[in-house]
């Protein structure tokens, strides 16, 4: 499947036309053309396209991400670490230095050829684990919710900084112009809210555009026919053409944000066409049926997105609130997995049935893991050691990197700051993290403060 490249695939709006003063005033303020307001600060701060197209620093394996987030902490020792020690510790009686000992509820099998175990929580990823890369030793700085979500996307626990896609965003732009480069695909936000997919200090058009399950864009459906459109743009190129030499960026800036919001209301709507989706494909995702309906609709469209040439895509899974965060009872996350297990395995699926994995880098994580001892007939946070796995995009597949103790409560071998884990991806993308970087009050920020190292075991070697 040859993804779409050329920004001219959707045919332009702008003609010729004629417009009197008073009815392109009143059109204007009117509303027929969507987020001109919006729009022009979002554009005013940087190049006059800030979405072209750029090149990384070397040779990139992967030229977009799909980040499937899983908010609340998924339990590792209960999804893809196993630990028959907590089994036999729990049978002996004997207890972990910071509580009872808590065995899985789940068998852990072998999965693909590689023989990667993971639990009966996820029976389809599993069967696609000779794609994945296994990391069983990652950790973060916070066991807070706000906190550790805040490090996942931004790489700060305390002060919010821009979003891993808003970095990616500025960094490559976008290969499609009537569509943004970062999209968050949510039901609910996460914690932090849209702080997590802000772009903060980078320039504002790098937020990401948020899309929630089924729910059109707001705004998408042009007020007023597209030949009055037309003739708004046109006259508007025609004010910009008789403007001084050196004009006012926000003017400038402003006519553009026009430009920008035509062309998503021609992209938006087709993009939109998921029952032009083969029934096989459908079927692949589990679209058409309960529990996973919801959560198939996403990764569909996160499919659909990265085909027409959005960079970053994160994909939410739950939101704050009815998540992963199962203090009381373990067994619930029995019924989250059920809901994300085929559509996540369905996306990997479809990427590689459509050569779209080899460039397309996927990731899932959870801002962190649960412990090993039992709170209640639950589990605690745990950011010291938990899990995530990457997929395609030059990443070597059938492996596992790093590995917890015993039990699960601290890393054992080759540990995996998540600032490793952010340098990794943006090696993938053909960026060095040290110089994709930002000046703000006198200061260069990149995304990896000032750590972070790249795994290159991760990574296929030619």
């Amino acid at each position: 499947m040859k993804r779409f490249r050329s920004p001219s695939h959707f045919p332009s709006i702008c003609g010729p036309g004629s417009l009197s003063r008073r009815a392109a005033i009143q059109s204007l303020v009117g509303g027929s053309m969507i987020y001109p307001a919006l729009l022009g600060d979002l554009l005013a701060e940087g190049a006059a396209d800030p979405l072209a197209p750029r090149k990384p620093h070397h040779p990139a394996t992967a030229r977009s991400v799909i980040f499937v987030f899983s908010s609340g902490g998924v339990s590792h020792v209960d999804s893809f670490d196993p630990k028959p020690e907590l089994a036999r510790l729990a049978a002996a009686g004997k207890k972990l230095a910071r509580g009872e000992s808590r065995p899985s509820p789940w068998e852990f099998r072998p999965g693909g050829a590689c023989g990667t175990e993971v639990s009966d929580l996820f029976p389809e990823v599993r069967n696609c684990m000779d794609d994945i890369c296994l990391v069983r030793s990652l950790h973060t700085d916070h066991s807070d919710h706000s906190q550790s979500t805040l490090q996942v996307h931004t790489g700060s626990f305390t002060v919010p900084r821009p979003s891993i896609g808003s970095w990616v965003s500025y960094g490559l732009g976008s290969e499609n112009a009537n569509l943004p480069s970062f999209v968050a695909l949510a039901s609910q936000p996460t914690y932090n809210g849209p702080t997590v997919w802000n772009s903060n200090f980078l320039p504002p058009i790098h937020s990401a555009l948020h899309i929630r399950p089924r729910q059109e864009v707001a705004n998408i459906r042009p007020a007023a026919p597209a030949s009055v459109q037309a003739r708004e743009l046109d006259l508007l190129r025609r004010l910009e053409a008789v403007a001084p030499a050196d004009p006012n960026p926000m003017v400038a800036a402003r006519a553009r944000s026009f430009e920008v919001a035509a062309g998503m209301q021609l992209a938006v709507p087709e993009l939109y066409e998921i029952e032009r989706e083969s029934p096989a494909t459908r079927a692949l995702y589990g679209l058409d049926e309960e529990p996973t309906a919801e959560f198939a609709w996403q990764c569909l469209m996160a499919r659909r997105l990265v085909e027409r040439g959005v960079r970053f895509v994160e994909v939410v899974d739950r939101g704050s609130s009815g998540n992963w965060d199962q203090h009381g009872n373990i067994e619930r996350h029995e019924p989250l997995a059920r809901a994300i297990d085929r559509p996540v395995a369905g996306l990997l699926r479809d990427l590689k049935g459509r050569g779209m994995l080899d460039d397309t880098l996927v990731v899932w994580i959870s801002e962190f893991g649960r412990t090993p001892w039992a709170t209640g007939t639950g589990r605690g946070h745990h950011s010291a050691v938990f899990s995530a796995w990457l997929a395609g995009g030059g990443i070597r597949g059938g492996t596992v990197w790093g590995s917890s103790d015993e039990v699960g409560e601290t890393p054992a071998d080759d540990p995996v700051h998540i600032h490793d884990f952010h340098a990794s991806i943006l090696h993938a993308l053909g960026f060095d993290h040290e110089r994709l970087v930002h000046r703000h009050n006198g200061r260069d920020f990149r995304l990896t403060d000032v750590g972070g190292r790249v795994v290159e075991d991760w990574f296929a070697r030619a």
